[in-house]
This record gives structure tokens, C-alpha cells and sequence, in this order.
């Protein structure tokens, strides 16, 4: 991983129906992110937050896609964004906002990488598109869309389309999936550990084969984690938790493993919900792992 890191805000609360996620990025800088990256070694950059619309600018817009101009307007700033770090060879770091926000991040990447990896971190597949979504939210969305599947808006993004190959994709910690996500999966053999494989074959396994899967085929890695990926007795403040989820402990052994193996070019952390949370339990979770990913080590 490079030794600069710039770090982006997105107060993005457009994609879904629960107010208080736009307010994760704040969360996270108040749990100390920034100090706790400086202290493993890194020139930390923040650049802030990008302007993210804060009203329902598509009223009289098809309700399958809720909030369609303003969030890919946003998705394009942060692309712009995301673009002008890696060229200045830092590691783009971005702080959500709902997962929506992965369309712009992963446009922004993608530039830069011909066959670029995927893991998504995440109890949901967010592979819906408009035409299969059974609540119109954007954030249901954001791996269809980079994948090239959904509506025109969404897939073309950064001016190019797909962003990330199926066969370069891995979700780890789904459980729950919608019947046009299963199908999408099915069709295009995306490789997804559910919880059941991550109980039945354990972390460590589940990510030895991840990182030996994408280290044969891509030529990067962005990690896009969702906050409810973890179980909600760990992250409670997420706005659509599943039960039975990846343990805090497990998670950090994933983070940490994925440092050992410097696969992971960009990142993004998304869905805390300061609203729903408990006293910044799910921020603080989330600066926790990002040490671990960052290469922090107890000794």
C-alpha cells in the first residue's frame, strides 16, 4: 500500500430511506481516523467532504430509482476525486455516506487498472438493478451498476462501462440476498462467500482463498466495506443490519490479512449511521479495522 493517503468524505444519505448515514464521515473523523492512520505511519491527507445534495431532487422521477440525478452527480465528483488521488499516488480512502457511493468510487479506480478486484465486505449483495430493486433505493445498487447492469446513469459513470469484471468479484458475509441478485449471481458465477461458508470453512480460510483467487487475475483490489457486514450486536449503527453476522474479531483478522498481502489499492467504508448507533460504537468499529487494514500491529 502507498505510504500517502488521502482521505474523502461522502455525506451521502440519497441511496436509501433512513436518515443519518450522510453523517458517517463525521462519525468516523470524531472516532480518530485520521490520528490513528497517522500513528502506523502514514501521511495522512484529508481533503474533506465533496457537496452532496441534501433534498429529493427527483419527486416526480420512477420511484425504482430514488434520487437518480443527485446521486449520480455526486457519484461523478467523487470519481473526479478518487481519479486525481491515485495520480498523484496516494491511496484513496473514502468515508460514506450510504453505499451508493461505491458507483463514484469505483469509476474513480477503475481508471487506473485493467482487470481491478472487488471484494464488497457486506451482508447484501448490492447487485439489484431498477428493474429487479424491490424498494428503489441506489444503494441496493452500486455493484450491478459497476459491473455494467442497471440503468444508463449509473453504468455510465466516469464515461465508461464496466468498471470491475464478474470474475473479479468476491462478497464476503452475505445473507441477505434478493431473488434478482441470486439470479444475477448465478448467471454470471460471481464467487460470493455467505455466512455459511465464512462458519463452516472459518475467516482465515475464506480469506487465504480471496486473496489467492484475485492475486492470479487483477492488477489491484478496492475493498468496499459495509459497515453491516459485521454482526449488529458489533455494528448496531447501520441502517439495514442482518442478524448473524461477521464477528469484530473475525473482521479484523481480515483486515489484517489483507494488509499482510498488500493486495488493496483503494477502500471505502460505508453505512454508519451516528443516529442509530450507540455512543459511536460502529465508528469507532470501523476506525478499528481500518488500522488493521493499514498494517496497524499490536507488537
Amino acid at each position: 500500500m502507498r505510504k500517502k493517503l488521502s482521505i474523502v468524505g461522502v455525506p451521502m444519505d440519497l441511496g436509501q430511506m433512513r436518515r443519518g448515514v450522510d453523517m458517517g464521515p463525521s462519525a468516523m473523523r470524531y472516532a480518530d481516523a485520521v490520528k490513528r492512520l497517522e500513528r502506523i505511519g502514514y501521511v495522512v491527507e484529508d481533503m474533506g467532504d465533496i457537496p452532496v445534495a441534501h433534498i429529493n431532487e427527483d419527486k416526480n422521477a420512477q420511484p425504482s430509482l430514488r434520487n437518480l440525478k443527485a446521486i449520480t452527480k455526486a457519484a461523478s465528483h467523487l470519481a473526479d476525486c478518487v481519479d486525481s488521488i491515485i495520480k498523484k499516488d496516494s491511496f484513496p480512502l473514502v468515508l460514506g455516506g450510504d453505499h451508493s457511493i461505491a458507483i463514484g468510487t469505483l469509476a474513480g479506480a477503475a481508471k487506473h487498472f485493467h482487470d481491478l478486484g472487488v471484494i464488497w465486505y457486506d451482508a447484501h449483495g448490492d447487485l439489484n438493478t431498477d428493474e429487479t430493486s424491490p424498494s428503489g433505493n441506489i444503494h441496493g445498487m452500486p455493484l450491478a451498476a459497476s459491473l455494467g447492469f442497471g440503468h444508463p446513469e449509473l453504468t455510465g459513470v466516469g464515461g465508461f462501462h464496466p468498471k470491475v469484471k464478474p470474475e473479479n468479484v468476491v462478497i464476503i458475509g452475505a445473507r441477505d440476498l434478493d431473488q434478482g441478485e441470486r439470479e444475477l449471481i448465478r448467471e454470471h458465477s460471481i464467487k460470493v462467500y455467505t455466512m455459511h461458508e465464512i462458519d463452516r470453512l472459518g475467516m482465515t480460510r475464506v480469506m487465504e482463498e480471496t486473496i489467492a483467487y484475485l492475486k492470479e487475475r487483477t492488477d489491484g483490489v478496492h475493498l468496499s466495506l459495509d459497515l453491516d457486514g459485521l454482526d449488529p450486536h458489533d455494528a448496531p449503527g447501520v441502517g439495514t443490519p442482518v442478524l448473524g453476522g461477521i464477528s469484530y474479531r473475525e473482521s479484523h483478522l481480515a483486515m489484517e490479512m489483507l494488509a499482510e498481502s498488500e493486495l488493496i489499492t483503494s477502500a471505502e467504508f460505508v453505512e454508519v449511521n451516528p443516529i442509530l448507533d450507540e455512543k459511536n460504537k460502529t465508528a469507532e468499529v470501523a476506525v478499528a479495522l481500518m488500522g488493521s487494514l493499514f498494517g496497524e500491529k499490536l507488537l
